[in-house]
C-alpha cells in the first residue's frame, strides 16, 4: 500500500496572485465604503494605500503557511518573505515619508505668506456698501428655527409622510430674490428606501427666512430626487460624485435650487495650494442634479450665478484667521501679536445684490468682548471686505438683547448685521423654548446698551431709531417714516395667516397702506370718508410700491402701532373689495376685542 505522498507546496506565483486577489478585493470594498479621492493631497488615500500594502503582506504570509518546503531553514523563509513582501513594505515607508514630508512643509511656521494671503480683504464703506434693507428682504429666523418650521410640514405629505422624514440639512439660498432654506426629505428607514427607491424622493422643503412660511414643494410625478445622502448605494451623492470623479477633493455638497425649482448638488472642488496638505482652497464646483444624476464641473469664474454656496462659512474664518493672525509674520502671531486679528466664533447671512454674503465679526488676538468691525464674504466668489466699526461682540449684544426679555426666558439667535440710519445695528430675533421667533431686538453697535425689543420687525425699527434720535446719534430728518393724511377713499381687506389686514387708500392716492387689525385695533372702526393720519415707511425699492407698510393709524387722535406688511404668496388671499358700511349707512365691519 502506497504512503499517502505530501503536498506540493504552493508556487511562488500563485502565492503572488492569491495575495493579489485578497488585497484587490478588500480595495474595492474599502474604496466604495470610504470613498477616498486618489489624490496625494488627500490624507485619507494614503490610509488607503497602506491599508492595501499591510493586507498583501498579511496575505503573503498566510499563502506561505508560514513555512517553505519541507527541510528548508528560517533562512530560506525570511528570504521568502522578503522577496514577496519588500515592494509592499518599500511602498508603506514611502508612503510614511511623503506624508511626513508634506505635512511639514505645508506648515504655516515655514510658509506664513502664503497663508496670509490665502484671503484678499478689502477695506469698504459701511453706508456706501450696505444699504437699508427692506422689511420684506430681512431674515427672522435663524437655522434650527427654520428647520424646526420645515420639520413640522411634513404633515402635509399625509399620502407619504410614513415613507419620509425630514432631512434637517438645510441650505440658505437667494431663491427668486428672496432669502429662504432649502432641504431635502430623506427616506424614514431602509425599508422605506427599498419601497420608495424607483420613484425617488418625491419633494424638498422650503423655509421662506422673512415670512416664517413653510412649505413642502412636491416635484412632478416621475421626476423625484435619485441622488441624495439617504441613498445607502450607488446614488448616494458622495459616492456617485467619486465614481464620476475619483481624483478631485470635494467640500461637504450642499443642497440647491435654481431659479425654476429644480434641486441640486453643489459640491465645491476643494485644492491645497501650500505645500502638499495647507492652504485649503476652493477651484470650482461640480453641480449634480438630483433629479438625473447629470453632473457637470465648473470652474470657479465660470459658476452659474444662481449658485449660492461655494465657499462655506468655516473656509471663510479659517483663511481670515490665517490672514488676521499671520499679518505680520509667524513669530508675531505668537510672540508680540502686533496688529492680530481673527473673527469671533459665529457667523450668519445675508442677502446682498442677489447672491448670500456670509458675516462675522473681527476681534483682536485677545478675544476681549469688543469687536474691531466685521467681514461680508460673498459664498459664490469669495470677494471679501472689511467694515470698520468698533463696539460690541456678537455674544456680548444677545446677552444685551436677552436680558431685557429676561422674564419671559427667550434665546437670542445669532446677529444679523444691518445698517438702520446710517448706523450698525445688531438685528436679532428673539425665540421661546419652542424655537419659535415671539420678538426682535436691535443693538446699536457701537453703544450695545441701547437696545430695543418689540414684537414686529417695523415696530422694532420705529423704537430703535427714536432712541436713536433722543440719544442724538441720528437727526430727526434722518428718521426714514413718513407721514401722510387725507380721507379715506376706499378700503379693502384680507385674512393671512390667521390676520385681518386692512388696505387703505386715501383720496387723491394711488398707494394701499397695509394695517394689522391685531397690531391697530382702531383701524375696525374705519369707514370711507374718515380723515386720518398714516406714518409709513418708504424703503430703498419702495418708490414706486403700490403696498406700503404702515406704522402707525390715526383716527380722531386714537392711534395704534401697525404691523408690517407680507407680500401675498401663492395660496394666500388676495385684498378683496369690502363696504364697511350698511344700508342704513352704520358701521357693520366687526369689532374684535
Amino acid at each position: 500500500m502506497n504512503a499517502k505522498q505530501p503536498r506540493k507546496p504552493m508556487g511562488k506565483a500563485a502565492r503572488i496572485l492569491i495575495s493579489l486577489a485578497v488585497t484587490l478585493v478588500f480595495g474595492l470594498v474599502y474604496f466604495y465604503l470610504s470613498l477616498p479621492a486618489l489624490n496625494l493631497q488627500d490624507g485619507n488615500f494614503y490610509t488607503f494605500a497602506f491599508a492595501l500594502c499591510l493586507v498583501f503582506v498579511v496575505a503573503s504570509l498566510f499563502t506561505s503557511g508560514f513555512r517553505m518546503a519541507p527541510g528548508s531553514g528560517i533562512r530560506e523563509y525570511i528570504r521568502f518573505v522578503k522577496t514577496q513582501c519588500l515592494p509592499a513594505g518599500v511602498l508603506m515607508v514611502l508612503l510614511i515619508a511623503v506624508g511626513l514630508i508634506g505635512a511639514l512643509i505645508s506648515m504655516p511656521i515655514f510658509r506664513a505668506a502664503a497663508y496670509r494671503d490665502l484671503l484678499t480683504v478689502e477695506d469698504g464703506s459701511f453706508n456706501e456698501d450696505i444699504a437699508q434693507i427692506s422689511f420684506d428682504k430681512i431674515p427672522t429666523l435663524d437655522r434650527s428655527s427654520a428647520e424646526y418650521l420645515g420639520d413640522r410640514q411634513m404633515g402635509t405629505l399625509s399620502d407619504m409622510v410614513s415613507q419620509f422624514e425630514y432631512s434637517n440639512d438645510s441650505t440658505q439660498i437667494n431663491y427668486q430674490g428672496r432669502p429662504v432654506r432649502v432641504a431635502p426629505i430623506a427616506y424614514a428607514d431602509l425599508i422605506k428606501w427599498f419601497t420608495n427607491r424607483g420613484d425617488g424622493l418625491p419633494a424638498y422643503v422650503l423655509v421662506d427666512m422673512v415670512t416664517q412660511e413653510a412649505q413642502v414643494v412636491r416635484l412632478p410625478e416621475g421626476q423625484g430626487m435619485k441622488y441624495s445622502f439617504s441613498e445607502p448605494l450607488n446614488r448616494n451623492i458622495l459616492r456617485h460624485l467619486r465614481f464620476h470623479y475619483p481624483t478631485y477633493l470635494f467640500d461637504t455638497p450642499q443642497f440647491e435650487i435654481d431659479e425654476a425649482g429644480t434641486p441640486y448638488w453643489i459640491a465645491p472642488r476643494v485644492v491645497k495650494t501650500i505645500g502638499l496638505f495647507g492652504g485649503t482652497d476652493i477651484q470650482g464646483a461640480v453641480l449634480c442634479n438630483a433629479i438625473t444624476g447629470e453632473c457637470q464641473y465648473y470652474d470657479i469664474a465660470d459658476v452659474p450665478t444662481w449658485v449660492d454656496n461655494i465657499y462655506t462659512p468655516t473656509l471663510i474664518m479659517e483663511q481670515y484667521d490665517y490672514h488676521g493672525t499671520l499679518i505680520n509674520g509667524f513669530l508675531n502671531s505668537i510672540l508680540g501679536q502686533k496688529g492680530v486679528t481673527m473673527t469671533t466664533e459665529g457667523y450668519n447671512y445675508i442677502a446682498l445684490n442677489d447672491d448670500v454674503y456670509v458675516y462675522t465679526g473681527v476681534t483682536s488676538a485677545n478675544a476681549d468682548q469688543s469687536n474691531l468691525g466685521f467681514l461680508l464674504s460673498n459664498q459664490r466668489t469669495k470677494e471679501t471686505r472689511f467694515y470698520e466699526a468698533p463696539g460690541a461682540t456678537e455674544y456680548a449684544a444677545m446677552a444685551s438683547a436677552q436680558g431685557e426679555v429676561q422674564d419671559l426666558k427667550y434665546t437670542a439667535t445669532f446677529p444679523l448685521l444691518l445698517n438702520i440710519a446710517g448706523e450698525p445695528t445688531y438685528f436679532i430675533p428673539l425665540k421661546d423654548a419652542t424655537e419659535l421667533v415671539k420678538s426682535y431686538a436691535m443693538v446699536n453697535v457701537a453703544q450695545y446698551q441701547i437696545v430695543v425689543v418689540a414684537g414686529s420687525v417695523s415696530q422694532c425699527e420705529q423704537a430703535y431709531i427714536e432712541m436713536l434720535s433722543e440719544r442724538g446719534i441720528v437727526a430727526e430728518e434722518e428718521r426714514p417714516e413718513t407721514q401722510i393724511s387725507g380721507v379715506v377713499d376706499d378700503i379693502r381687506t384680507a385674512v393671512m395667516d390667521g390676520s385681518t389686514y386692512y388696505f387703505v387708500r386715501l383720496e387723491g392716492g394711488a398707494v394701499y397702506y397695509a394695517i394689522s387689525a391685531a397690531e391697530n385695533p382702531v383701524s375696525v372702526l374705519l369707514d370711507l370718508g374718515d380723515q386720518v393720519t398714516i406714518d409709513h415707511a418708504v424703503q430703498a425699492g419702495d418708490e414706486t410700491a403700490s403696498i406700503l407698510t404702515a406704522y402707525t393709524l390715526t383716527i380722531n387722535g386714537k392711534a395704534a402701532p401697525a404691523e408690517p406688511f407680507v407680500t401675498p404668496t401663492s395660496g394666500q388671499e388676495e385684498p378683496e373689495p369690502n363696504d364697511p358700511t350698511g344700508s342704513d349707512g352704520t358701521a357693520t365691519m366687526p369689532i374684535y376685542g
